[in-house]
């Protein structure tokens, strides 16, 4: 059974021009113990979905359509306070700057044990205990010394290792890493993923990953979701999505990336940007930008469809997979 489950969700910003659809559609769901990478260009939704998932949506955006289960519950739909609940004890977060996760006032093992005691029923003791073993757990060494340290007394690697601690410090069932790695250097990002993946695998946690870097998802996760303009292109196991990309929107992705084993001068680009919300053209998203668009795709909008081993919206596959018609 899936721990979530995220039903097509829509994510709306009124405004005096009118409201902007900035999620349209947006379905997936993540297994106990998964890994689930989330990628796209900038603009592309992929915060939004996790900001909607935790219940951080920055004002005026408000979840208009769809719904959003963690073990069959629905939460998108809960008081703020009773969300309040759930973020801390059942979903985890962790961002990409660790100073917006830390407070610079508090030494992390306040910070630690006060989320240990909000939510689960141990004694002060018992939650320093706790916090100490977190640390010890992210690889932080003398972890007895440094839990009395602020946060600007750790580098940024760190701080990082600091807020996942942050994050599992109530043993989450899921847990939302947005862009978890990009402020680090690459040999610090490889410690925080394998960091990642350890976890995972000993807490039976599921991870929503969300990163613009193919390498990260590559290296961490076990299905990834590529979306563009507000909505999921395809989905499907990492291995296939990398290296049989079923929607053009990904294989171009993918032929953005060095291949080390090609000699090639130049590297592949995608022609055009992303559309803007207000600007978004009818049928496929991605039309404007693909050499292999037809009539159908400037007319009717895909819905995800069967394409190999993965799913894509995209109407190539209409025909051949028993896909929408």
């Amino acid at each position: 059974m899936s721990l979530l489950q995220v039903k097509n969700l829509v994510v709306e910003f009124p405004g005096r021009r009118g409201t902007l659809r900035a999620l349209d559609d947006v379905s997936f769901d993540i297994a106990p113990g998964e890994i689930l990478g989330v990628v796209g260009e900038s603009g592309a939704g992929k915060s939004l979905t996790g900001a909607s998932i935790i219940g951080l949506l920055e004002p005026p955006g408000r979840i208009a359509g769809g719904e959003i289960l963690l073990e069959g519950r629905r939460i998108d739909d809960l008081p703020f306070a009773e969300l309040r609940k759930v973020r801390g004890r059942q979903i985890g977060a962790i961002f990409q700057d660790p100073l917006t996760s830390l407070n610079p006032l508090y030494t992390v093992g306040r910070q630690l044990t006060e989320t240990i005691r909000t939510h689960l029923p141990v004694g002060q003791a018992e939650a320093r205990e706790r916090a100490i073993q977190l640390l010890r757990d992210t690889g932080i060494p003398a972890a007895e010394q440094r839990i009395d340290h602020h946060p600007h007394q750790f580098s940024g690697g760190m701080r990082q290792r600091v807020v996942i601690a942050l994050a599992l410090a109530a043993e989450p069932k899921l847990i939302v890493a947005d862009e978890p790695t990009t402020a680090l250097d690459v040999s610090i990002q490889a410690q925080i993923i394998t960091l990642l993946k350890r976890i995972c695998r000993e807490r039976g946690a599921a991870v929503m990953l969300i990163t613009h870097d193919m390498g990260v998802i590559a290296e961490t996760c076990d299905r990834v979701a590529v979306m563009y303009a507000g909505r999921v292109a395809e989905i499907g196991p990492v291995h296939d999505v990398i290296h049989r990309p079923a929607h053009p929107y990904t294989a171009g992705l993918m032929a953005c990336i060095p291949d080390m084993t090609q000699d090639r001068e130049r590297l592949h680009q995608i022609d055009g940007a992303m559309p803007r919300l207000n600007a978004i053209p009818a049928g496929c998203a991605f039309h404007p930008r693909c050499d292999r668009a037809f009539d159908r795709c400037h007319a009717q909008r895909p819905d995800l469809m069967p394409a190999g081993t993965t799913r894509a919206a995209c109407w190539l596959h209409a025909g051949t997979t028993g896909g929408a018609s």
